[in-house]
C-alpha cells in the first residue's frame, strides 16, 4: 500500500466499526425475501401499448430511479453515521512525574517591600516571587500543580491541577490584603496538606499505608509565625507522617538570628529549616532575586526524573456530516413522494 494512501487511512477511525455490515442489508433483503404473488396488491397494471413512450413515462422512471438512489444514499449515510468516523488527530507526548506540588506563598504585608530587583528596577518582593514562581511553575508541565496563599489565614487559590498555565495566571495575579497582613506559616502549611493529600491524611490518622504519589509542598515567607491556630513544626512532623516533602524558603535579607536593629518582620530562618528537616525536605535562604531564581532551580532539578508519556490519541468525531446528509434525502424523498 503507498506511504500517502496508509496515512489517510490511519487517519481515520470508528468507533462501532462492526455497524458497517448493516451497508448490504437492503440487498440481502431483496434477495432473500421471496417478491409478492402478481395479483396481490391493489395497484393498477397499464399495458406498455397504453403507455408508450411519452414524456410522461420517462419522467415518472427517472423519478423511481432518482428515489432508488435517494433511498441508497439515505441507508449508507445512517448506517456511516452510526458507525462512528472519527478524524485522528497526532498529539504531543507531555512530560509527566507523577508528583504533586503544592505552592504555599506568604502574602503578608511584609512582602510589599522593596528590596529585590527586577531587570534592572527594585521591585517588591511579591513581584520577584510572581515572576520566578510562574516561570517555576510553567516548566513544571505534566505535574499537578496547586497555590495555597496564607496571612491572617490560608485559602486555596489553586486546586492541583495539570492546568499548569492557569496556576501561573493566579500566581501573577495574587493580591496581599485579601487575607490579612499576618503570618501563618503553620496554618498555610496544614492547608496545603490537607488540599495535597486528603485521603491520605484520613488514611494517616487511621494508622493506613502512607500516600502512592510523589508530594511536595514548597512553602515561601518572608517573616516569623504570628497568626493561625497551629504550630509550623508540628505540622512539619505530619507532613512527615504523610510522606509530603517540605521545601522551605526564607526570603529578605536579614533574618531574626542577624537583627542588630531589631527591625521588625524579619524572616524566621530557624523555624522555616527546621520544619524542612522534619519533613524531609530542604530549606533555602533567599535574599536576592539570583538566589531566588538559583533556588527555583534547583528544586525542580531535586524534582525531576520526568519522562515522557505516551501520547493520547485526539479523535473529532464525524458522524454529523453523514447523519446531514440521511437527513436531507429524507427531505428529498418526501418531496419526491408529493409530487407523485
Amino acid at each position: 500500500m503507498p506511504a500517502w494512501l496508509t496515512a489517510l487511512v490511519s487517519a481515520f477511525d470508528f468507533a462501532s466499526p462492526l455497524a458497517l455490515l448493516l451497508l448490504p442489508l437492503p440487498l440481502l433483503a431483496a434477495r432473500l425475501i421471496p417478491p409478492e404473488k402478481e395479483g396481490g396488491s391493489g395497484a393498477l397494471r397499464v399495458p406498455p401499448s397504453l403507455v408508450g413512450d411519452t414524456e410522461s413515462a420517462r419522467s415518472i422512471a427517472a423519478r423511481g430511479k432518482r428515489r432508488l438512489w435517494l433511498t441508497g444514499t439515505l441507508w449508507a449515510a445512517l448506517v456511516v453515521a452510526l458507525s462512528g468516523p472519527r478524524l485522528v488527530l497526532p498529539a504531543t507526548a507531555l512530560p509527566a512525574s507523577g508528583r504533586e506540588i503544592i505552592l504555599a506563598l506568604d502574602l503578608s504585608g511584609s512582602m510589599e517591600r522593596r528590596d529585590f530587583t527586577l531587570d534592572g528596577e527594585t521591585v517588591s518582593r511579591l513581584a520577584a516571587v510572581k515572576r520566578v514562581g510562574a516561570d517555576f511553575i510553567r516548566r513544571r508541565a505534566g505535574d499537578r500543580i496547586g497555590l495555597v496563599e496564607f496571612a491572617d489565614q490560608a485559602f486555596v487559590a489553586a486546586a492541583p491541577t495539570f492546568d499548569t498555565a492557569s496556576v501561573a495566571r493566579t500566581l501573577e495575579e495574587a493580591t496581599i490584603g485579601l487575607v490579612g497582613r499576618s503570618t501563618g506559616i503553620g496554618d498555610g502549611l496544614g492547608l496545603a496538606l490537607k488540599r495535597l493529600a486528603p485521603a491520605q491524611v484520613a488514611s494517616a490518622e487511621g494508622g493506613g499505608p502512607p500516600p502512592s504519589r510523589d508530594k511536595v509542598v514548597v512553602l515561601l515567607s518572608d517573616g516569623a509565625n504570628n497568626a493561625g491556630q497551629t504550630a509550623p513544626k508540628d505540622v512539619a512532623q505530619l507532613a512527615k507522617e504523610l510522606g509530603v516533602r517540605v521545601y522551605t524558603i526564607a526570603l529578605g535579607p536579614i533574618d531574626m538570628a542577624d537583627n542588630p536593629n531589631n527591625e521588625q518582620d524579619v524572616v524566621d530562618v530557624e523555624t522555616l529549616r527546621a520544619m524542612a528537616e522534619a519533613s524531609g525536605g530542604r530549606a533555602f535562604r533567599v535574599k536576592t532575586t539570583d538566589d531566588l531564581e538559583s533556588v527555583a532551580a534547583a528544586i525542580d532539578e531535586l524534582e525531576g526524573g520526568r519522562a515522557q508519556a505516551p501520547p493520547l490519541p485526539l479523535r473529532r468525531d464525524l458522524w454529523p456530516w453523514p447523519a446531514a446528509l440521511a437527513f436531507l434525502c429524507a427531505c428529498a424523498l418526501l418531496a419526491t413522494r408529493r409530487r407523485l
